[in-house]
């Protein structure tokens, strides 16, 4: 009897394990642009969760059940979860004022190089290196008409240690763009808004999850954003990354 009441127990629980889904958004304030952190976010089924200093939220839900958002101990309306439209991004505005950690300032505008320039730039100063070619033998004709070896050619075949220095010097140039390169794209602003993770664990994710100059170079901005998203769901499986701290359930 104890074995059948078990497995029973067991079925039911596995049935509703596997009828849970997950529910994410982001929280505002009413201005619909500062973010609001510590709302306690509460379903009817039990769970809770609490939003992060940008405001999101994801939490494990039963399609009947319904979500209740709490700010300082304020319970918003009850919103059902089957009429969720995007359970991905599920985000809402609370009837408050949150003054932002930024504030809008009048235009300004700046002038700056871009990393094309930069790199167009750096290319005009070295051209003389990035157009170096290894030398060889090459014909050339005299002014009578007369076929002859190039003379400069022919200097330089045998300028080993210039010419080395000169094929070292492009490969680090061209070293040295490609990483500015992944620099541009892979940059901490960047990161950062994606992945919402903050220093120190930021610094070790730039670190660890750099990608190579091919994939920066060849993948377009969804699939780029999408690995560094994926990078960030392993990185938080390996790395301690500290989290908001949960209260109790009203």
């Amino acid at each position: 009897m104890n074995r059948f009441l078990f497995l029973i127990v067991s079925l039911f629980l596995h049935g509703q394990a596997r009828s849970q889904f997950s529910i994410g958004g982001t929280v505002f304030d009413i201005s619909k642009v500062n973010y609001v952190e510590n709302v306690r976010v509460v379903s009817t089924g039990g769970m809770f969760t609490i939003t992060d200093s940008m405001g999101r939220y994801q939490i494990l839900v039963n399609k009947s059940d319904s979500l209740i958002f709490y700010y300082n101990n304020k319970p918003t309306m009850k919103f059902p979860v089957a009429t969720v439209e995007d359970p991905r991004h599920f985000n809402i505005s609370l009837s408050i004022p949150v003054k932002g950690k930024y504030s809008l300032m009048k235009e300004v505008t700046v002038f700056a190089k871009s990393y094309r320039e930069d790199s167009l730039e750096n290319r005009q100063t070295y051209a003389s290196v990035f157009s170096y070619a290894k030398p060889g033998l090459q014909s050339s004709l005299s002014s009578d008409g007369v076929a002859g070896a190039d003379l400069d050619q022919l200097i330089n075949v045998f300028r080993f240690r210039y010419n080395k220095r000169m094929r070292k010097f492009r490969e680090r140039l061209e070293a040295e763009e490609q990483e500015k390169f992944i620099n541009y794209r892979f940059n901490k602003t960047f990161v950062r808004r994606i992945t919402g993770l903050q220093s120190p664990a930021l610094d070790t994710f730039l670190v660890w999850y750099r990608p190579d100059y091919a994939f920066t170079r060849d993948s377009d901005e969804i699939s780029f954003n999408q690995y560094i998203l994926s990078a960030s769901y392993q990185f938080r499986k390996i790395y301690p990354v500290p989290g908001p701290a949960k209260k109790n359930e009203p």
